[in-house]
């Protein structure tokens, strides 16, 4: 399952995290964002140890919304060292996804 992250807790599960982060941007009225959610939610069992996946709510943390630009849902932020590194907007394949996941490690 993955991680829900908020404002509270983004520096210490994300930017400070020794692994690559995987962070999706969503909502629940959004269908594309449902479609992908079991998706999001078996790369985070899979990939347990070797990266971390998150959740961000926009509509629960419109700051970090906002802080990373987030115009259209879901959108799917790549972190490497606490650093953006890569972008998914739109609803994709887990094998894209877990390529982009991967590219990182």
């Amino acid at each position: 399952m993955a991680l829900v992250i908020t404002e509270a807790n983004f520096e210490a599960e994300v930017v400070g995290s020794p692994v690559p982060v995987l962070v999706d941007f969503w909502a629940t009225w959004c269908g594309p964002c449902k479609m992908i959610s079991p998706i999001i939610d078996q790369i985070a069992t899979e990939m347990a140890g070797t990266a971390k996946v998150g959740k961000v709510d926009v509509d629960g943390s419109a700051s970090l919304a906002n802080r990373f630009g987030i115009r259209s849902i879901p959108t799917l932020l790549f972190f490497k060292n606490g650093e953006l590194a890569d972008t998914i907007t739109g609803a994709t394949s887990k094998d894209n996804i877990l390529a982009h996941l991967k590219a990182l490690l």
